[in-house]
């Protein structure tokens, strides 16, 4: 083998490996930057729901979010919002979250967690710890949960 052989095989391999460094390392960047928001979007929804914040979840749910609720029922935005403005019947008292954990795959983001919560739901006391996953898709520059479910938590 000569040795301009070698030098333009060595010069051609840099070449082909420089982009895909620069990729992997925006990549990585990226992505902990939308671990990072999904993480204070979580903790956000903790607090909106401790304030009862209509116009909060008006934002972050996608129009045609939808959720499983761990009490073996379907949420869409519409029905979720329409609960919240019956104050007398839904109401958060306490609520936290633990063990968050977020993957990102692109323009989607799926959060996983454990939530304690005491609240009031359509009129029913319930004080209980589920675990949940939450969907979030990056639309149009800004992070919306696109569907949501949880279970009840093994004792």
């Amino acid at each position: 083998m000569n040795k301009s052989y070698v030098a333009f095989s060595l010069l051609l391999a840099v070449a082909v490996a420089l982009p895909w460094l620069a990729f992997s390392q925006e990549s990585k960047t990226a992505d902990s930057d939308a671990v990072a928001a999904i993480t204070k979007l979580e903790n956000e929804i903790v607090k909106a729901d401790l304030a009862n914040d209509i116009s909060f979840y008006q934002n972050i749910l996608a129009d045609d979010w939808t959720a499983g609720a761990s009490l073996g029922t379907w949420y869409t935005k519409q029905s979720s919002l329409a609960e919240m403005k019956d104050t007398k019947n839904n109401k958060t008292n306490s609520e936290s979250i633990s063990d968050l954990k977020v993957r990102v795959h692109g323009d989607v983001a799926i959060a996983t967690y454990k939530e304690t919560y005491d609240s009031l739901i359509k009129g029913k006391h319930l004080a209980r710890t589920v675990i949940c996953t939450d969907t979030f898709q990056l639309q149009n520059g800004a992070w919306k949960l696109i569907a949501s479910h949880a279970s009840q938590a093994a004792k």
